[in-house]
């Protein structure tokens, strides 16, 4: 038996996690975007209930956490040494300090987990029912406090490998990512967990069926008429992007694709533009607004004297208005308190900006209301909501040129599809390197450019008005789902 054998029960632990990966993008094939994150959750609930106290489960907890970030976040490396100027080995042991810390929050799920399904052996078996809904609910719970402590980190919640073609994506409108990952679990520990039981057999198709349901559901509806729009991917290199001899060659890249793809609404990528907004040239913004609007990922100038990453939209006549990205990236695009001594190791232009306002209202561009979201902030689902039902269209505008080519890219697109299912709404997304697409309101995608090309995508988006479920009520829903999971088990151990 594993149990009796910690060692091997700590490799297959951190197997499994690993295993878990490939439920994600870009292994998401329809084969293994269900399978793989159920048997990774499922396989280490069957550990856990044979491990004799909380402790050893969460040193197993751990062990999965460690095998599924470091495979999955396996770029944050890549951004800290190629292009953060890191050198490897520290580089290598702040990914695996970053690693263990996020995995810290699978064992915190082990260990009440163990504490509370029972100690002895007719008591772990039973309630397997109960136990099922105690391992989803303390997962939720566990990945929604992963994704808010310190500023969050919502990368790789469970719930984002259930994109479409999984049925159970439809279930994001109503209960967001993390309730998509409260039924992947509670799945999961269903087949851990009470098999052979029909009542868990009933569940598992009810939740599969009622999330297909959900997708065939048309929550928003068309607003306006559909606007062209050109994305521009112009695959500037990180390494040229801030040597200010290399300027000409991000401009020139941008207009020439802004020339050779005209639409009413043209979009460039974060920071496209190396250069604060005042300081790019008039012939610049004219270039690109020739054919219409457009919305510019470029740092803007603040009044106390900083500067914020911004995305600014452009009339034809040079009308201005602007949205302050407002959840930063600690450690990317400022020094968490006490940190200031990362960046003697690391070598990060632009990285001490100012955060926007947290309520901005939608920018009127091109006759929609679009609310603009920078890179890493379309992670956090439940902050785009505030621009709702006023904003029409999403547009993400990214860098992920800091990543190279790794799992990112992919992983990034895959998160905007959720974004899209939760909020009803057409997601545009412009990126420097990768992956520049349109993700249509039920989460599939339109169209996409192949990433490290300087291309553009011009698409018709259709603006949508209206209300989800998940956007009238955000995390609520799912939280109070996770929790209300938890009571019978916590009820039976008292």
């Amino acid at each position: 038996m594993i149990a009796g054998r910690p060692a091997l029960a700590t490799l297959v632990a951190a197997a499994l996690g690993a295993c878990c990966v490939l439920g994600f993008a870009p292994f998401d094939q329809w084969f293994a975007v269900w399978p793989a994150p159920t048997f990774a959750l499922g396989g280490l609930l069957l550990l856990w209930q044979n491990t004799p106290d909380p402790r050893r489960a969460a040193w197993l907890g751990l062990a999965w956490g460690a095998g599924f970030f470091l495979c999955g976040v396996s770029w944050v490396y890549v951004s800290l040494s190629e292009f953060g100027g890191m050198a490897p080995p520290a580089a290598a042991a702040a990914t695996l300090a970053f690693c263990l810390y996020l995995a810290l929050f699978p064992a915190l799920v082990a260990y009440l987990y163990r504490r509370y399904c029972g100690v002895q052996p007719a008591g772990i078996d039973s309630q397997p029912m109960a136990d099922a809904f105690l391992f989803a609910g303390l997962w939720a719970i566990a990945e929604w406090l992963r994704g808010t402590l310190f500023t969050g980190f919502p990368w790789l919640a469970i719930g984002y490998s259930q994109s479409p073609p999984s049925p159970l994506a439809g279930w994001a409108s109503v209960l967001g990512v993390y309730g998509v990952g409260f039924i992947l679990a509670l799945i999961a520990g269903l087949l851990a967990r009470a098999w052979r039981r029909p009542a868990a057999w009933t569940g598992i198709l009810l939740l599969l069926a009622g999330g297909a349901l959900l997708r065939a559901m048309d929550w928003t509806q068309p607003q306006g008429a559909p606007l062209k729009v050109s994305l521009l991917q112009g695959n500037v290199p990180q390494s040229l992007k801030w040597d200010p001899r290399r300027l000409p060659l991000s401009i020139d890249t941008y207009l020439a694709l802004a020339r050779a793809h005209p639409a009413p609404l043209t979009v460039l990528p974060e920071t496209a533009i190396p250069l604060y907004f005042n300081e790019v040239p008039r012939e610049v913004l004219h270039g690109l607004t020739a054919h219409g609007s457009a919305l510019v990922g470029v740092a803007v100038s603040t009044r106390d004297g900083g500067y914020s990453n911004g995305a600014v939209a452009l009339t034809p006549e040079l009308a201005v208005s602007a949205y302050a990205k407002r959840h930063l990236v600690p450690f990317g695009e400022y020094p968490p308190p006490g940190f200031a001594w990362f960046f003697r190791f690391a070598r990060i232009p632009m990285s001490d900006f100012t955060a926007g306002p947290a309520r901005q209202a939608p920018l009127d561009i091109a006759g929609q209301r679009i609310a603009p979201n920078i890179c890493y902030e379309d992670l956090f689902g439940e902050e785009l909501l505030d621009a709702l039902p006023a904003a029409t269209l999403l547009i993400n505008l990214s860098n992920t040129a800091w990543f190279g080519d790794s799992l990112a890219q992919p992983q990034h697109l895959q998160i905007a599809r959720l974004r899209a299912i939760e909020t009803g709404r057409t997601m545009l997304r412009a990126t420097n390197t990768g992956m520049t697409a349109m993700v249509h309101p039920d989460g599939s995608i339109a169209a996409a450019l192949p990433p490290f090309a300087a291309a553009a995508l011009v698409v018709e988006a259709q603006g949508r008005s209206g209300t989800t479920p998940y956007a009238r009520w955000g995390n609520a829903l799912a939280l109070l789902l996770a929790f209300c999971a938890c009571i019978p088990a916590l009820r039976r151990r008292n």
